[in-house]
């Protein structure tokens, strides 16, 4: 299976806490974040969200959906949320925030195999082209995070290994 391991910045002039809370309501990410086409709540955790599973369907700048599950599995208010994931692809999202002269910064890592058939086939020749979506995905995620909380989007960089 062809693995991919990315970590995705961005900083945003927003409070931590409305930063921290669009992330925690990812029911409304369809809503915010170009891309997400959907998200249903599966199980339902405890307080902080441990334990609970939403499936996500995804739809990049390339004209193919991915699927997948993501059970939380640790929470640190306002600082951390980690998942596994699993589905078409299999791994751990794991989101982390601060708040540092006066902007939020989200540190998204994203350590994932692709388990889609004709992915892994296509991958060899294909990967750069999935670091670029990847890539679009999330920069309309934090476009679409700033302008949900009236903020502006001070950067997004994402690095891959």
């Amino acid at each position: 299976m062809t693995e991919f391991q990315f970590i995705t910045e961005w900083r945003i002039s927003a409070p931590l806490a409305e930063v921290y809370d669009a992330i925690t309501h990812c029911l409304d990410w369809p809503t915010w974040w170009r891309g997400c086409k959907k998200v249903e709540k599966l199980v339902i955790g405890d307080a902080n969200g441990v334990g609970s599973v939403h499936r996500f369907i995804w739809r990049g700048r390339i004209p193919y959906r991915l699927t997948f599950d993501m059970l939380i599995t640790h929470v640190v208010p306002f600082a951390l949320i980690e998942g596994q994931v699993s589905g078409e692809v299999m791994g751990i999202g794991r989101w982390n925030f601060f708040h540092e002269n006066g902007v939020t910064v989200v540190c998204y890592e994203w350590q994932v195999r692709i388990n889609k058939l004709w992915m892994n086939l296509i991958a060899p020749l294909a990967q750069p082209l999935f670091r670029w979506n990847h890539h679009q995905v999330m920069r309309l995620g934090a476009e679409g995070l700033a302008h949900l909380l009236n903020s502006r989007l001070e950067s997004v960089h994402t690095s891959t290994s």
